[in-house]
């Protein structure tokens, strides 16, 4: 029998990514002994602290006590809400568990911003990692030697897991239910809570906002100098002559300052405004391409699907509010 810990952190924890995990988990071990089999897991949910109150007090956990677990077999991590630079600093004794677990075998599973717990340890270092699109800046800043992916809804890299924002946990669950019992327990519990497996991709859910609180005053005057001017051919070139810099040194300020080089950031931008034009539905494909300063068509859809994940039809499709039937 495999032993899972849902870790409870000190400070703050995100309870829906606590109790769906324990629920989903929970609901694969009764369905797999419905089936003729042992109990495939125990899980136990534990902390080292003994009550943690959430959302003004109207929650609480009570976890058991995480000393008295000497071995797991898969640790899962919460999210941590907007809380996440707080709560590493406020969690040493159990990130150092965390570390000394999966020294020791186990696997590790981080949702949405516990990643940050994660990273914490040293254990992402040089690996692919994904979080809530939201808190990117902030996860590049304190962590730079992580592959962040936040177009991924979820990463596995030598056993240690992942995943996005918010609810996308569900998504995590089930393949490690798919990986701890068989596919078709995970495809049960997709359908009892109704959960689509065939979603891989975050990116359609990224708000893109250029991080402006990296401190360069040089290069905020860029972006919002790219911000303003989306319909215009934009030269880079002259832009950093305008900023008396060199392009060279412009790139690299650029590109250590907001995690995007300044080609990228550009692209970025104009997405976003050509996604919000989309999903009120009023104009073609063409008239926000054009907006958004692209006159090559098959360059804009191929910016726009690498980004988003589809096409601007598609997106359109997706996000456009449809009628509800009578």
């Amino acid at each position: 029998m495999k032993h899972v810990t849902i870790v409870v952190p000190n400070g703050f924890a995100d309870l829906s990514s606590i109790t769906g995990s324990f629920e989903i988990l929970t609901r694969a071990n009764d369905y797999w002994r419905k089936i003729g089999n042992d109990a495939k897991i125990e899980i136990h949910i534990a902390g080292f602290v003994a009550e943690l109150k959430l959302e003004v007090g109207m929650f609480s956990i009570h976890p058991e006590n995480i000393r008295e677990i000497a071995i797991t077999d898969l640790v899962i991590i919460p999210s941590v809400g907007d809380y996440f630079n707080q709560t590493v600093e406020e969690n040493a004794p159990l990130i150092s568990w965390i570390r000394e677990q999966y020294n020791n075998g186990a696997e590790v599973a981080s949702i949405c911003t516990g990643a940050f717990l994660l990273a914490a340890t040293g254990l992402l270092k040089g690996k692919a990692c994904s979080t809530h699109w939201g808190a990117e800046a902030d996860f590049r800043r304190q962590f730079p030697n992580v592959h962040l992916r936040t177009d991924k809804l979820f990463t596995a890299d030598q056993g240690l897991y992942t995943n996005g924002g918010s609810y996308s946990f569900l998504h995590l669950i089930l393949l490690l239910v798919e990986n701890y019992f068989d596919r078709q327990t995970a495809i049960v519990c997709s359908k009892m809570y109704q959960i689509d497996m065939n979603r891989s991709l975050q990116s359609p859910f990224i708000i893109f906002q250029g991080d402006k609180n990296h401190g360069d005053e040089l290069v905020c005057e860029a972006q919002t100098y790219i911000e303003e001017n989306l319909s215009q051919k934009i030269s880079f070139e002259a832009l950093a002559s305008k900023l008396a810099i060199s392009r060279r040194n412009f790139d690299r300020r650029f590109s250590k300052a907001v995690g995007n080089t300044p080609v990228e950031y550009l692209q970025r931008v104009k997405v976003e405004v050509a996604k919000s034009s989309l999903e009120k539905g009023r104009k073609s494909v063409f008239e926000v391409m054009s907006e958004v300063g692209y006159a090559d068509d098959k360059a804009f859809r191929e910016v726009f699907k690498r980004i988003t994940g589809f096409s601007p039809l598609e997106y359109r499709a997706r996000f456009t509010k449809r009628s509800v039937p009578g």
